[in-house]
């Protein structure tokens, strides 16, 4: 499928992609427990500039502010019947922007988890998840994004899911979990198993990988277990900028811009094409990470010293695959004081 994400990634060594959407509007007003997605309509000008701020920060990529446009999440909001509308409107904003920065940016869709439990333990089926998944995906293109982008999934149901939709609509797509349990998923998935599962789909993804979770390091270790499996698949690293703290109220990442510049090499060392951040990444921190990729040269594979040096340790002793020719921590390196 010809697209704009696969066309740059035909030509391009890497590509940056936006920091946090949560973090950055909690800095522009909002407050915790609304639904971003109003913003949408009620405050459009501030989402262009969030949008604004990525692309002026050097990112070839952003993603729409539509992570919870979905039936199930906004029916708390007693918006259950506004997913497309929301959706379309994240995106037509996105298109506004990318158009006129003077340079090729990817619009990406955004598609958050639903929320909502699939498999014999839960209440969702997937049928209504996939028409769920379907809605939102239809606002997001029919407004003008260039790609669908599902992230911080946990459970294989639901990626299945949300594949399952963008096929529907013939839609191109890319795909993120969140490893944050001890180099798995909330749901237990693995690097290994996260592989396999998308070699597997009838309409894979241009590009997965691993979003939020824990510490950069841990991602990062994660990132090296799906280049372990041989995948020749285009791979993607979102992590967060830093450790969460609380600090005077509110959550805190302690992650500088310098921080998150050598993690962003390290990610495109270890396989990475597609670069971002995701929480408490802030324009400052995508500026280091542009430079850093445009002016440092391609290293070798690094080790998992070499990422715990750079970045401070691992969360847990495992990466969560249980195999013993996967990445395992030989030893906890000082965290670097951020």
């Amino acid at each position: 499928m010809s697209n704009a994400l696969s066309k740059a990634l035909e030509t391009r060594d890497w590509l940056l992609a936006d920091g946090a959407t949560g973090t950055n509007l909690f800095n522009m007003g909002l407050m915790s427990g609304d639904a971003p997605e109003f913003w949408n309509e009620d405050e459009p000008d501030k989402i262009r500039a969030l949008y604004r701020g990525a692309v002026d920060a050097g990112s070839d990529l952003f993603l729409t502010n539509s992570f919870g446009a979905n039936a199930s999440r906004l029916k708390l909001h007693d918006a259950a019947d506004k997913a497309y509308h929301f959706s379309k409107l994240a995106a037509e904003l996105g298109r506004e922007v990318a158009d006129a920065a003077g340079r090729d940016v990817i619009v990406a869709g955004s598609v958050g988890p639903t929320g909502e439990i699939m498999g014999a333990a839960g209440t969702l089926s997937h049928e209504s998840a996939v028409e769920m998944f379907e809605e939102t995906a239809k606002g997001l293109m029919d407004g003008g994004a260039d790609v669908l982008w599902v992230e911080t999934i946990s459970a294989p149901e639901e990626f299945l899911a949300a594949a399952e939709a963008f096929g529907n609509i013939d839609a191109p797509w890319c795909g993120t979990m969140s490893f944050d349990t001890a180099g798995r998923t909330m749901m237990g998935v693995t690097s290994s198993a996260m592989v396999k599962l998308v070699e597997e789909l009838p309409n894979p993804p241009i590009a997965f990988g691993a979003n939020c979770g824990t510490g950069a390091s841990d991602l990062l270790r994660t990132v090296l277990g799906f280049s372990a499996q041989g995948t020749e698949r285009h791979l993607i690293a979102k992590g967060n900028a830093g450790i969460p703290k609380y600090v005077d109220g509110h959550i805190h990442y302690d992650g500088t811009p310098e921080l998150m510049a050598d993690y962003a090499i390290l990610a495109r060392d270890c396989g990475a094409k597609i670069i971002g951040g995701c929480c408490g990444t802030m324009p400052e921190h995508l500026r280091s990470m542009r430079e850093a990729l445009e002016t440092r040269s391609r290293g070798a594979r690094p080790t998992l010293d070499q990422i715990t040096t750079a970045l401070g340790g691992f969360s847990s002793e495992s990466d969560g695959t249980g195999d013993a020719t996967g990445p395992t921590r030989e030893r906890r390196s000082r965290r670097r004081r951020a």
